[in-house]
């Protein structure tokens, strides 16, 4: 059987390891949310483009 010592040990490493992981996976979590907002903005800014192409497509064959 494990004595008190060892016992202690065990815990102590598993808590360690659980506390790790939580904080690896929060750190991934903030790192995808920058990605996430950086891919918002540049859609943003491609649509924006993409509107003012479109409306002077629109303005350029409106007087054919």
């Amino acid at each position: 059987m494990l004595n008190a010592v060892e016992m202690i040990i065990f815990l102590a490493s598993i808590l360690g390891t659980f506390f790790w992981c939580r904080s690896e996976s929060r750190e991934d979590n903030r790192k995808v949310e920058v990605r996430v907002e950086a891919l918002i903005q540049a859609i943003h800014t491609e649509m924006k483009d993409f509107h003012g192409r479109l409306c002077a497509l629109e303005e350029k064959n409106k007087g054919k």
